[in-house]
């Protein structure tokens, strides 16, 4: 299907504004459990996701079905559905083109098709079981992608790109265990065996936990743990959370939220990371943008039709609905993670969380749970694991309570953290821990 011919049939069909992006993704999946692997698949998804908008109304689908009939009938549905839609009186368009754009690094790799993705799972289960785990599962993805993106306002763009992202978690007990994610968009340094041992060695040291005591502590997370957050913080940082009232950073533009030595940056160009792009969703070319600049928040992410609105430019972050980071990073420190510990005079480690959630989004009012390896920290020492413990605060006081980062800037992307970014381990003060009710 060519994706322009499809464009001028919308246009044709008396659209306003139409943006269309075609995507193939060639996909392989590996699950393994109980140290085996139980399952593997491959799949191919061609899809083009259609965004329109008429007299200001604006209608989102997609299609997978590329034959003339589905595409006539899809046309007809959509002229038919669009005109009883509510008009979003504050929609101002998309960006006019042509552009041009920069080259990225690192960003395909021909090598990853021909990997033995069996031979790399088996090294990361011997590489934990070497460590004296019992059990391991986990997941091992490969994605192969091509994307080309449209627009009615002289925007025509192609991309290609892979991915591998590999999870394992290793067991020893029910409240012993480890967890380590990888993420790259090439091969390089794409080490699961090394993921393996890191994940087996936290197993082995949270054995035999202890129930951890509610109170104010310091709080070293490490980059799994604090993925999660920074991703948060991105979130709120985009101008739609703000309209929408979900933002705890309204409000916050040119004023101090955290510490001078904070700063985080999105960076779509940066080699290996899995969001790097050299456009947006409008199709305007991208760039690097500090959202916080030692300690000062600085700039909402944007799209034309926000930025519009706000009376300032776009930044480069459609999102055609909800202006979005590329590949949030957080600045890294100088001293390394037995460095920070040895800072720690009362506090804890925490090496991954889940079940984050919110009692307001609007003051970032959150709990998570630590899982897998959690450990009691004393006078610079880890003294012993512990367990039953929750991470009860708010993220303008997480913001504020940002100390000292490590110099092990990691790329993460988990099951908490959808939206990769890119962070060291994180140290904060003063923070509370709850205990979970049952």
């Amino acid at each position: 299907m060519d994706i322009n011919q499809l464009k001028n049939k919308f246009i044709k069909a008396g659209m306003d504004d139409v943006v269309l992006a075609r995507q193939t993704n060639n996909s392989t999946q590996i699950k393994f459990a109980n140290n085996r692997v139980v399952k593997t698949g491959i799949e191919l998804i061609d899809q083009i996701s259609i965004f329109l908008v008429k007299d200001k109304k604006i209608l989102t689908t997609s299609i997978k079905d590329f034959s003339k009939q589905r595409i006539e009938k899809t046309i007809k549905t959509c002229s038919k559905l669009i005109k009883n839609l509510p008009r979003k009186e504050d929609y101002y368009g998309i960006a006019k083109g042509p552009f041009k754009y920069k080259k990225l690094k690192e960003t395909y790799d021909k090598k990853v098709d021909s990997i033995d993705q069996i031979d790399l799972v088996d090294s990361a289960i011997n590489a934990s079981l070497a460590e004296g785990t019992k059990r391991t599962n986990g997941i091992f993805e490969t994605h192969d992608v091509d994307s080309h993106l449209v627009t009615s306002n002289h925007v025509d763009i192609k991309d290609k790109q892979t991915s591998l992202y590999f999870s394992i978690r290793s067991l020893i007990e029910k409240d012993s265990s480890g967890h380590i994610t990888i993420s790259s968009r090439t091969l390089r340094n794409f080490n699961p065996g090394l993921a393996g041992k890191k994940s087996g060695e936290i197993a082995k040291l949270s054995l035999n936990p202890q129930p951890g005591k509610t109170g104010k502590y310091d709080l070293l997370f490490s980059p799994l743990a604090f993925a999660p957050l920074l991703g948060i913080i991105g979130e709120a940082s985009s101008a739609f959370s703000v309209d929408a009232g979900i933002s705890f950073l309204e409000g916050m533009i040119n004023k101090k939220v955290s510490n001078n030595n904070i700063t985080i940056i999105d960076d779509p160009y940066y080699p290996n990371a899995l969001r790097s792009t050299s456009f947006d969703a409008e199709g305007v070319p991208t760039r690097q943008l500090k959202l916080v600049d030692k300690g000062v928040f600085k700039t909402y992410f944007h799209n034309t039709s926000t930025a519009k609105k706000y009376k300032t430019n776009t930044n480069a972050h459609a999102g055609l609905i909800a202006p979005e980071p590329w590949n949030l990073k957080l600045n890294p420190g100088k001293l390394s993670t037995e460095k920070l510990i040895q800072n720690i005079k009362k506090g804890i480690y925490i090496t991954n969380i889940w079940y984050t959630r919110f009692t307001s989004y609007r003051t970032g009012e959150f709990s998570t749970i630590p899982r897998d390896g959690a450990f009691y920290i004393e006078n610079g020492e880890i003294k012993y694991p512990i367990k039953n413990i929750r991470v009860t605060d708010t993220m303008p006081n997480v913001l504020r309570s940002m100390q000292d980062m490590g110099n092990n800037l990691t790329q993460i992307r988990g099951w908490e953290a959808s939206l990769p970014v890119l962070t060291p381990s994180v140290f904060l003060k003063n923070i509370g821990i709850t205990t979970p009710t049952h």
